[in-house]
Parts: structure tokens; C-alpha cells; sequence
């Protein structure tokens, strides 16, 4: 599958976030953090946000949910136009219901897995969802470092895809930059949400550029 970036737009400066879409444009999704205080200890962006962001986005929405009971809004975000919606696995009783109702309201679905979730739990139901996010950091906030520790079980993740024949992206979110989209893309990875190395650098473009370039350089395809 090709690679793709998506700037997370929690790093990005929310006075000028109309120009901060801008400077991204070169990438292929826009990752939306929405967090509700209670999966994980921060409070970030919600339906109307991302509503807006549909209007006036030059990308596609890759929007992520870290919010107890996803059965309840996860279908909602779809309806609003996000193209991929993911929620947690750890936040959801039935996963194959949620997965099938966000698809059902029109967008892909995809199912995220917090650093320390054993992945086996899941590779059954991998032709219900449309891609799987590996936590590479704890879930909540932007900045923080890469963990090493995600790799094998990103690794069983691609070699549990290959054999299926599916068509899942792998995504891997935390800690992303130049050096650890290389780590993650040879483990399997070729979807990669990065926030403060976009974001911070000075050329944006460039920095996707770079990303991309790392991350096919490694990858398994």
C-alpha cells in the first residue's frame, strides 16, 4: 500500500488553523484528535469542530476517537463527513458493532489499540475494519516519545494483514519524526500520523516530504 501522512492537527496553532491547513496540503489526511476527558485525561475537539473542518478542509478527515462509549458517536462523526473514523477497542464492548455502524454512516472504520493492548485479541475481526491504529505513545496528549515497545506487536499486525489478503491499513500515531517513521514503516506500518514534526518545523511541505520519503525507504512493500 502506499504510504501516507497525516499531520494531527492537535500540534497545529489554533488561532491560524485555516492557514495551518494550508502548509499541509501536500499530505493526504488530516488527523482529529477528539478527546472527552473521561478515556483520556484531556479535553480536546468535538462534533462541531470537526463539521467545520469537513467545510473548509483541503483533505480528507482521518479523525480519531479517544471517548468512552464510541457506540454512541462514533456513527455521528461519520454523518458529518469525516472519511475514516477510529475509535478504541479498549473503549468498546462490541467492536465489530461499532466498526459496522461507522461504515454503514458512510465513512471507513478503524480500530485503535493503546500501547500495552494485546493485539491477538482482535486479528479475528480484522475484515470489519478498514485500518488498525498502534498507539505509539499513550493515548491523550501530543509530544511525546516513541515507544520502542509497540514494534513487535506492530509487526504480528502486518504479518496477521499480509496473510489475510485484506485491504487494512496499519497506522501508527505518537512520536512520529524523521527517525521513527522509519522504525515503525519497517515493522509494518504505511500510514503515519505525526503532529509536532509537521507542525513545528518550518517548511511543513517539506517536513511531509521527508516523512514520506523515510517511511517508503523502510517499508515493506
Amino acid at each position: 500500500m502506499s504510504i501516507r501522512i497525516h499531520p494531527s492537527i492537535l500540534a497545529a496553532d489554533f488561532l491560524r488553523l485555516g492557514e495551518e491547513l494550508e502548509r499541509i496540503r501536500t499530505a493526504d489526511f488530516i488527523h482529529v484528535d477528539v478527546m472527552d476527558n473521561h478515556f483520556v485525561p484531556n479535553l480536546s475537539f468535538g462534533l462541531p469542530v470537526v463539521e467545520r473542518l469537513v467545510a473548509g478542509s483541503p483533505l480528507p478527515l482521518d479523525v480519531h476517537l479517544m471517548i468512552e462509549n464510541p457506540a454512541q458517536w462514533a456513527p455521528s462523526f461519520a454523518e458529518a463527513g469525516a472519511t475514516s473514523v477510529t475509535f478504541h477497542a479498549e473503549a468498546s464492548e462490541d467492536p465489530v458493532e461499532v466498526a459496522r455502524s461507522i461504515r454503514s454512516a458512510g465513512a471507513q472504520a478503524g480500530l485503535a489499540l493503546k500501547p500495552d493492548t494485546d493485539i491477538g485479541d482482535y486479528l479475528e475481526i480484522l475484515d470489519e475494519v478498514d485500518l488498525v491504529l498502534v498507539m505509539t505513545v499513550e493515548p491523550g496528549f501530543g509530544g511525546q516519545s516513541f515507544l520502542d515497545r509497540t514494534m513487535p506487536k506492530l509487526r504480528r499486525l502486518r504479518e496477521a494483514v499480509n496473510a489475510s489478503g485484506l485491504e487494512v491499513r496499519i497506522q501508527v500515531d505518537g512520536g512520529i519524526n524523521e527517525d521513527t517513521v522509519a522504525i515503525a514503516a519497517a515493522a509494518g506500518a504505511d500510514t503515519f500520523v505525526a503532529g509536532s514534526s509537521v507542525f513545528g518545523a518550518e517548511s511543513a511541505a517539506e517536513q511531509i516530504a521527508l516523512l514520506r520519503a523515510n517511511a517508503a525507504a523502510h517499508s515493506h512493500d
